[in-house]
């Protein structure tokens, strides 16, 4: 009974999800055709349209170099975050420091650091790629933390009875409890990354991305290939949280079983 309720309970959830899409796309399509904002709107078809326009090559020249920078940035922002999360746990003074370096990370907006991080990087792709990494480091480095903190007292002690210190906590009991966190915090650092990229690709301007491809459809004034990219770029946000979630499924699975038998 309690597997049938779940399944139901998950093809309502699919359910709702597609009518919630469709009911966009319709509302989307009279916004374009009834023309509510002035031609800013334009319909589904004319986005399809203007994809077919510029053909397949256009897009993945330009949008390869993105997923290319996200990536890089999406990777070095964070393993820096875990580490300085494992730091703290490791040495519980440098807490202070690396909680106030994350919430500057966070609080910060990235067209007020990018000017600086323009200056100081002399290539235009290491600017991208560090304010992609920017974009996810505080996410991850307090869901790593929360995580590392998350089990229970008596799991450390009994570590601590056998012998075994800090380190040996953090590999036995906190590394395995933390991924659930951990992973929760990079699914949603993965659509972060390519809006950080995308952002840097608009104040660096370079050769080929989706940045500089809006921006250069906008000045044209094509409406519809504006949007297109734009779509195309949420698309791939989705499809970078879609494979960290899938990811994070399994691997919790992993880390609970373990947990199980440890």
């Amino acid at each position: 009974m309690a597997s049938i309720s779940a399944s139901r309970a998950g093809a309502d959830r699919w359910a709702a999800g597609a009518i919630g899409i469709v009911g966009l796309i319709l509302l989307w399509w009279m916004a374009g055709a009834l023309q509510w904002f002035h031609g800013t709107i334009p319909t589904p078809w004319a986005v399809c349209t203007a994809i077919g326009d510029k053909g397949s090559a256009f897009y993945v020249d330009n949008f390869s170099a993105t997923i290319s920078l996200a990536l890089r940035g999406f990777l070095w922002g964070n393993a820096l975050a875990i580490a300085l999360a494992v730091l703290v746990i490791v040495v519980p003074p440098v807490e202070g420091l690396a909680t106030q370096l994350a919430i500057i990370s966070y609080c910060t907006p990235i067209i007020a650091v990018a000017p600086i991080v323009q200056v100081a990087f002399a290539q235009v792709q290491t600017m991208i790629v560090f304010l992609a990494a920017i974009s996810v480091f505080f996410t991850t480095m307090i869901g790593t933390l929360s995580g590392l903190r998350s089990p229970h007292k008596g799991s450390l002690d009994l570590v601590r009875v056998y012998g075994g210190g800090r380190l040996v906590q953090l590999w036995r009991v906190r590394s395995v409890a933390a991924l659930p966190n951990t992973l929760a915090a990079i699914k949603i650092a993965a659509p972060a990354a390519v809006l950080g990229a995308v952002l840097g690709e608009f104040l660096a301007m370079p050769e080929q991305g989706a940045g500089p491809a809006m921006i250069i459809a906008q000045q044209a004034g094509d409406i519809p290939q504006v949007w297109a990219i734009a779509l195309l770029a949420g698309l791939v946000a989705g499809i970078g949280y879609a494979i960290a979630a899938v990811v994070a499924r399994f691997v919790t699975r992993w880390s609970t079983g373990l947990a199980v038998l440890g």
